[in-house]
């Protein structure tokens, strides 16, 4: 794995090092080249990878994902099994353009079968940064440690001004609220973050309203699209 080789490497002489920059240069490449498939707005869609068919998270991020095709959106996920395979799944299943940036890993499966627009990625960073380029905004589904280091690289994205201003649903509002909780009962009393921050976040349980959340504020940014 070359994240693994690049991070653990202390003694690479410049040569190396040139080669291992190069390739992280051309991947990005790949994955820019590969956002521009998409000739739609689209969401990205983030979810444990564990769950299967018949859970919860694995059937309304399905369900979610479906009402996003039928409103002529893209849906972009991690490419692998679980919350992403069913995004994928719904997507393909309202005749959309579904998207999948996978990573190579030693312990995980493969790409799922509902992908149109798919690339394998060597390097997390470059992956990541697709993500939030392909994206108009976030619908979160309950997740683990992947999960949310992808909610709060997009979130810090957002409140430093790198990327517009765009809506992240949490979906779940059971799971979540623990979270937020910390955020408002720890966080913010602190200082750390303001309240400002917290209004970057929204929560449902709804499909229908993850999906209208995230159009309605596509519509405000953009008036003059359909």
């Amino acid at each position: 794995m070359e994240d693994r080789r690049l991070l653990e490497a202390h003694e690479e002489g410049p040569d190396e090092l040139r080669r291992h920059t190069a390739l992280i240069a051309d991947e990005f490449y790949e994955g820019f080249i590969a956002v521009e498939k998409i000739d739609r707005p689209a969401v990205s869609i983030f979810g444990s990878a564990r769950v299967r068919e018949g859970a919860p998270s694995y059937e309304l991020a399905r369900t979610t994902a479906h009402l996003f095709a039928k409103a002529g959106w893209a849906v972009v996920t991690g490419g692998g099994p679980g919350v992403m395979e069913a995004a994928n799944r719904g997507c393909r299943e309202g005749g959309g353009l579904s998207v999948g940036f996978n990573i190579a890993l030693p312990h995980e499966q493969g790409a799922n079968p509902y992908l149109d627009v798919s690339l394998t990625f060597k390097h997390f960073y470059a992956r990541k940064t697709m993500f939030v380029k392909a994206a108009e905004g976030f619908v979160v589904f309950p997740g683990g440690f992947g999960t949310a280091d992808e909610l709060f690289e997009s979130l810090t994205l957002i409140q430093t001004g790198k990327v517009l201003h765009f809506p992240v649903v949490l979906f779940d509002s059971t799971f979540w609220e623990p979270l937020l909780g910390w955020v408002r009962e720890r966080v913010l009393p602190l200082g750390m973050v303001s309240p400002d921050d917290l209004e970057l976040l929204y929560v449902t349980d709804d499909p229908e309203v993850a999906v209208k959340t995230v159009l309605d504020s596509y519509r405000v940014l953009f008036p003059d699209v359909q």
